[in-house]
């Protein structure tokens, strides 16, 4: 009688475990029975960045900053024209100029010691290219992008005033004029004066830069 007892409860738990057993298998199956979906572009979809670039147009440039001024006397006024070109495929905003100048140039023809004595530079544009006949130039538009102020004050780049702007392809016409202005000096028994700006020299270097437009959202 006791053997049958033990005997009896000898397979419970093994009825119990197999029942466990098989509901986690079912449970199992269920999750791996669930349904699925899946969407793609069968084209692939192009993504690519634009290009900042800024030229000198040697196409249509009159005259480059390698042509050397020289022998300027007080009240003399020199022109020269370029053709600035964006050429990247951004437009482009805060078009700026901002001289250098080499260690060991004249000071007196780069900054006013007391006097008025510094070479000047005014940048004016135009919307098409410059007509020059007979030593004259003339643009129906012209505007004023930097008033005249002597080099040095343009170490620190200076924004055009009024067309700031250039748009991708795009081409700015610009006359810079370099002059020196009137003033006086006396040499003595072949002694030049002190600060004299006489035999002085200033090697120019003009950089131009240009930032790309504002970046913004596009909904499309």
């Amino acid at each position: 009688m006791i053997e049958a007892i033990k005997k009896k409860r000898t397979w419970r738990p093994l009825a119990g475990a197999v029942i466990v057993i098989s509901v986690a298998a079912i449970a199992g199956q269920s999750v791996l029975a669930s349904l699925n979906a899946t969407a793609f572009n069968t084209s692939a979809q192009n993504i690519n960045a634009g290009t900042m670039k800024l030229k000198f147009d040697t196409t249509t440039t009159r005259t480059t900053f390698t042509q050397p001024i020289t022998n300027l006397v007080p009240g003399d006024v020199v022109y020269r024209y370029i053709t600035l070109e964006n050429n990247g495929t951004i437009d482009g905003k805060d078009l700026k100029l901002s001289l250098g100048t080499a260690a060991g140039n004249t000071a007196t023809l780069i900054n006013d010691v007391g006097s008025s004595k510094a070479l000047r530079l005014t940048v004016t544009s135009c919307p098409i290219a410059w007509t020059i006949n007979n030593n004259i130039a003339t643009c129906a538009t012209p505007a004023e992008e930097i008033s005249v102020r002597t080099i040095g004050s343009l170490s620190a780049p200076a924004t055009f005033a009024l067309n700031p702007t250039l748009a991708s392809t795009n081409s700015r016409y610009l006359q810079m004029k370099i002059e020196l202005p009137d003033q006086n000096e006396t040499t003595l028994n072949g002694v030049l004066p002190a600060n004299t700006i006489q035999s002085g020299s200033v090697d120019l270097t003009y950089t131009f830069d240009l930032a790309q437009r504002t970046a913004q959202p596009t909904n499309s």
